[in-house]
């Protein structure tokens, strides 16, 4: 099924509905609820999801599973997408969002499911396939590209302030000073709202942002002066070691 609303198909008699949907480059889904949990997949394009709890970047090829009745809003950047909407308790996944890497077999598991018919047959090939994806649904790594918000409104202006523009030099001195509070403080307090030091937020935020960023095409060097680090090898040092590879070969992988 292509570029069909969940909302007219939700009570559909089966544990999984599956839909693609083509977006128009930037066009962003307002913020909104599922009754059911839905993994969002984007076959191109980079996708930027937006809950009370943070941001994620979901990059092409990747997907990211949303908990049920979690609000959230969708940016999309020439995406095309497959989800799946689960029925609540049909896997036992986080309950809260999160970026999952999508194997080879599962990217072409989604592929065949928007075919399905609607009320697929349960015990025959197509339900097997459902089965099949579910199951690789639970064996998806997940991917180190939120950005965790605090609920503290002083201190979630600061954050929303860095992620519209970026600076690797700010220290976490320089927030505290902000914030009229100690070094020691506000350490305790950052990592209490975030679950990360503010050196290990830093860094995600600028791994994550980046990737929409390289993803659109956008040269490392650019990226790299842009949030203030002082050459593309140390912005490449600090992406390789929050994802394990350098820019380039990350995005190569992703295509």
């Amino acid at each position: 099924m292509r570029n069909i609303s969940i909302n007219l198909l939700d009570d559909t008699p089966r544990p999984v509905v599956a839909i693609g949907t083509d977006y128009s480059h930037g066009y962003l889904l307002p913020r909104h609820t599922h009754r059911r949990a839905q993994l969002l997949y984007g076959a191109t394009g980079v996708m930027q999801v937006n809950t009370h709890d943070g941001n994620w970047v979901v990059p092409p090829q990747r997907a990211v599973w949303i908990p049920p009745g979690v609000a959230h809003e969708v940016l999309m950047l020439g995406v095309s997408t497959r989800s799946l909407y689960i029925e609540p308790g049909t896997v036992d996944l986080s309950e809260r969002c999160q970026v999952i890497s999508v194997s080879s077999l599962m990217r072409q598991l989604l592929m065949e499911a928007v075919k399905l018919p609607l009320t697929y047959d349960l015990t025959g090939r197509d339900g097997a396939l459902i089965d099949l994806l579910l199951h690789e649904l639970l064996r998806s790594a997940p991917l180190p590209l939120h950005i965790p918000l605090p609920s503290d409104g002083r201190l979630l202006e600061l954050c929303q302030t860095f992620l519209h523009q970026p600076n690797a030099h700010q220290s976490p001195q320089q927030w505290a000073d902000q914030l009229h509070i100690s070094l020691r403080t506000f350490n305790r307090l950052f990592r209490q709202q975030t679950g990360l030091s503010f050196s290990q937020w830093r860094q995600r935020a600028c791994v994550v942002l980046a990737l929409a960023r390289l993803a659109a095409g956008e040269a490392v060097t650019r990226i790299a002066l842009d949030f203030g680090y002082d050459s593309p090898a140390a912005f490449s040092t600090m992406f390789r070691r929050i994802l394990g590879q350098a820019p380039s070969v990350w995005l190569e992988a992703a295509n």
